[in-house]
């Protein structure tokens, strides 16, 4: 885990493109979206501390379901909670998973990731995730602590994680492409 950098600010570099995204996991899951809701906006640190205390301990040791709403606000619900009932089934900012840790007397993310394959968002996600963790006023790393690259092959379609940067597909093995590649069809 990266430590927490007090200072880091998002650069421009990092907020020159809000792309958005939209939800490109199963279709079944877009069903439960109305009937569980929508994850909790937090745009304060008072709201974080809300909803921080209405979790158990057990809860609180693992990582949270998050996304960034496309007015650039974190929403927060339980991990295993679907992204896209969370985002209430719109576009987003960014997703994945973020885990807070509690430090002398101040919280803080101690873990961030875009790990979302209902979204599949991009790297460059990381601007609006820091713009809003920033505007609560916590302290967070300088970028993903667990950063996955998606892409889609342009042969079979299927949907893929790269890792270990091996830009291969693994359900027919062609080659994918080196930038990110994933739309919701739009």
């Amino acid at each position: 885990m990266r430590d927490i950098d007090q200072s880091a600010e998002v650069s421009p570099r990092e907020m020159r493109v809000q792309r958005s995204y939209g939800y490109v996991g199963p279709a079944d899951l877009v069903g439960l979206v109305s009937s569980q809701g929508v994850g909790q906006a937090v745009g304060s640190l008072a709201q974080l501390l809300a909803w921080v205390s209405g979790r158990d301990v057990a809860e609180l040791a693992e990582p949270f379901t998050f996304v960034i709403d496309l007015s650039g606000c974190l929403r927060l619900a339980p991990r295993r909670s679907e992204h896209v009932v969370c985002a209430g089934g719109e576009r987003v900012l960014g997703a994945g998973e973020i885990g807070f840790e509690r430090r002398a007397e101040a919280w803080a993310v101690a873990q961030v990731s875009n790990q979302s394959t209902g979204y599949c968002p991009d790297l460059q996600s990381w601007g609006a995730v820091a713009a809003a963790i920033d505007k609560i006023g916590l302290a967070r790393p300088a970028g993903f602590t667990q950063a996955v690259v998606f892409r889609r092959c342009t042969e079979c379609g299927e949907l893929n994680v790269v890792r270990e940067e091996f830009f291969v597909c693994v359900f027919c093995e062609s080659d994918l492409p080196a930038e990110w590649n994933i739309s919701a069809g739009d």
